[in-house]
């Protein structure tokens, strides 16, 4: 029953978060969002349809730069024609190079999505058209207004937190949905046992390049949002680090559930935080990287299932303590007759 309210919980918990008073803290909270629609966008392809993709941060980076680019140095743009164009971009560059990349498999597959993301990578970073490795900025944020009319001004604060959260809480229903319905059903398939599919009757060639471009949308919204926060882009946001921190995020959380996307994130971003804080470790924050890296692994080794999946391990070890406790039969010993062997009754376990 818990599981069920569990996403409700953390929006409702998020949405009074806006209130808390520190520009610091609702500016982290709002980055933990934004992060959490990229780790999402790629667990539809991770968790939903086993494709391991490092390149998922070129759908990122450029719905960031087709925020900037398109909107004008003088005035704010539509929000209503904008954030189209941005996921429309992502998607087209996602159809085209997924077409060619979803013809391999495994480890292909990977090397093939990141050699797609470096080219669009050293596309904005070798040449003008964003800026070239200095960045572009983005000096307006685009406005919502109907006939006139604004409803929602996300040069405010407060306004800005509270749209990334509807995106947040639209995104996540969007992929539930999904993961319910007949086309999740045919990715989850496809994730098990690929040959079998194909041996049922799917084609499961566009059933992947389906979750590849929807994929793509979604990290395009998150690039689209990050743009939107900081009001600059570099070319890192292109970057296989990229791609590599939210796979990461992904395998932190646990592979199987949306909530473990959104875990993931918290933790990475969170102990990213942490060990880059000068009142905490001094110095010793320069080298950050260092503690990071072992307390991922720390987290892998313990969790082999992620952190959405501590609960059931903690269930398991519990069960089998418990399984343990049960007292066995006494042993012969010597001078003394074994008792006779009988059959286990009906909830006593087989010794």
């Amino acid at each position: 029953m818990l599981n069920r309210f569990l996403p409700a919980l953390t929006l409702l918990a998020l949405a009074a978060f806006a209130w808390s008073g520190s520009d610091y803290y609702t500016g982290l909270a709002v980055k933990l969002m934004i992060y959490a629609i990229f780790a999402l966008s790629l667990q539809l392809l991770v968790g939903g349809a086993g494709l391991v993709s490092l390149g998922h941060a070129a759908f990122f980076g450029i719905g960031a730069y087709t925020a900037a680019l398109l909107s004008p140095e003088s005035e704010a743009a539509s929000l209503w024609w904008l954030l189209p164009a941005a996921v429309l971009a992502a998607a087209s560059y996602a159809a085209v190079t997924g077409a060619l990349a979803l013809r391999t498999r495994g480890v292909y597959f990977i090397m093939v999505t990141l050699a797609f993301s470096q080219m669009a990578y050293y596309v904005f970073h070798d040449t003008d058209v964003g800026g070239g490795s200095d960045g572009i900025y983005l000096y307006f944020r685009p406005e919502l207004s109907v006939a006139g009319w604004m409803p929602l001004d996300l040069g405010e604060a407060r306004t800005f937190y509270f749209f990334v959260l509807a995106c947040l809480a639209l995104v996540w229903g969007f992929l539930a949905l999904l993961r319910r319905s007949a086309f999740g059903a045919a990715l989850a398939g496809i994730r098990i046992n690929e040959q079998r599919m194909r041996a049922a009757g799917y084609s499961t060639y566009p059933y992947k390049l389906t979750a590849y471009v929807v994929g793509a949308a979604l990290a395009s919204l998150a690039g689209f949002l990050f743009a939107l926060k900081d009001g600059f882009v570099t070319p890192e946001l292109l970057a296989w680090e990229q791609s590599g921190l939210v796979l990461l995020m992904v395998i932190l959380g646990g592979m199987a559930s949306l909530g473990g996307a959104v875990l993931g994130t918290v933790a990475l971003v969170l102990l990213q935080e942490l060990f880059q804080s000068q009142a905490i470790f001094g110095d010793y924050a320069s080298h950050w990287h260092l503690p990071l890296g072992l307390a991922i692994i720390a987290l892998v080794a313990l969790l082999p299932d992620g952190l959405a999946g501590l609960p059931a391990q903690l269930r398991q070890r519990r069960q089998a303590r418990a399984a343990g406790a049960v007292p066995r039969p006494e042993a012969a010993t010597p001078g003394r007759p074994a008792p006779p062997a009988r059959l286990p009754i009906q909830g006593e376990p087989h010794v």
